[in-house]
């Protein structure tokens, strides 16, 4: 959203005052680090989005959204791969955790949260799909509702009736306008949808996408005030690891990069309850896509299996 915000309009003022307001923290483990600090594609990105709540201690938190962003060697689009957060892993040893299989998204709260989570979590999906990081980020979600709010809210299209378990709030069928608090509510939805947390994975892509698309709008260029609210609420709604590489290095390479050319990709999984708890299972197909994953061959697997790709 940045790159979209400062490469849209070239501004070098608006690239320091993000450096500036984002924090930045080590989070990825060293074996899940790629090892080198250049802006060079392809690239891979881990998405962090926890589930802390105002009460929890941030060991107490898992992470609730998980995705690796892809973006091959040309650098002009991008591919989201969400992570169930139920997923049956292999979670390596970190900080005080001995190690072992559980649900992916508790690898985030065995290594304590924060940045010992974030380092164990990237470890853990090294380890699974065989492939190392360019940079993290972790978001903070209520940091983004205001970024939705300053920029007139998000265009979201409900596709299935839903009533919000958290708020009980009704998402109609049809595409409306959202704030920062209702589209959030409706991206974290999983209950009485058609495909469970797939569903809610898919809209999260989507609002990612419907972000963007509201980032970089003419209006802002006119609206200095509204434009520097807006960078300095992105940079602290995010904690991130660049690897080394400037964040203008990362603009520069990026600038080719616009919200159409982004795609969701669904892992291929399936849900399953072993011992009265309810899980993720890899499909044979995750197998493929790894391989695709470190090979920058996305491009030919989305055609191939069409099935798991989201429509965004």
């Amino acid at each position: 959203m940045v790159v979209s915000i400062v490469a849209g309009f070239g501004m070098h003022a608006l690239t320091d005052r993000y450096d500036r307001s984002v924090s930045k923290e080590s989070l990825l483990d060293p074996a899940a680090r790629r090892g080198r600090a250049a802006v060079t594609g392809p690239l891979n990105y881990l998405l962090i989005g926890s589930d802390q709540r105002p009460s929890q201690s941030a060991g107490e938190a898992r992470s609730d959204t998980i995705i690796i962003v892809h973006i091959p060697a040309g650098l002009d689009r991008a591919y989201l791969i969400s992570v169930p957060r139920d997923l049956l892993v292999e979670i390596p040893p970190g900080g005080a955790y001995a190690g072992g299989n559980d649900k992916v998204n508790a690898a985030f709260q065995f290594g304590g949260g924060g940045e010992g989570g974030a380092q164990l979590l990237s470890a853990t999906l090294s380890r699974l799909t065989g492939a190392q990081f360019d940079g993290a980020a972790m978001i903070d979600f209520s940091g983004f509702e205001r970024v939705i709010d300053l920029v007139g809210g998000v265009r979201m299209c409900v596709d299935t009736p839903i009533r919000s378990i958290h708020t009980g709030a009704h998402f109609e069928v049809g595409c409306q306008r959202m704030g920062g608090a209702q589209a959030l509510d409706y991206a974290r939805q999983r209950y009485d949808l058609p495909h469970g947390d797939y569903d809610r994975q898919r809209h999260q892509q989507q609002l990612l996408r419907a972000i963007m698309d509201r980032v970089a709008p003419t209006d802002l260029m006119s609206n200095p005030i509204k434009l520097d609210q807006v960078i300095r609420a992105i940079g602290s709604a995010l904690t991130v690891d660049t690897n080394g590489a400037q964040l203008e290095d990362v603009v520069f390479a990026l600038r080719g990069m616009h919200s159409s050319s982004m795609a969701g990709i669904q892992l291929p999984s399936h849900p399953e309850t072993i011992d009265e708890t309810s899980y993720d299972l890899m499909d044979p197909e995750s197998d493929g896509l790894f391989q695709a994953l470190r090979g920058d061959d996305l491009d030919n697997w989305s055609r191939a299996n069409p099935r798991w790709v989201n429509q965004l």
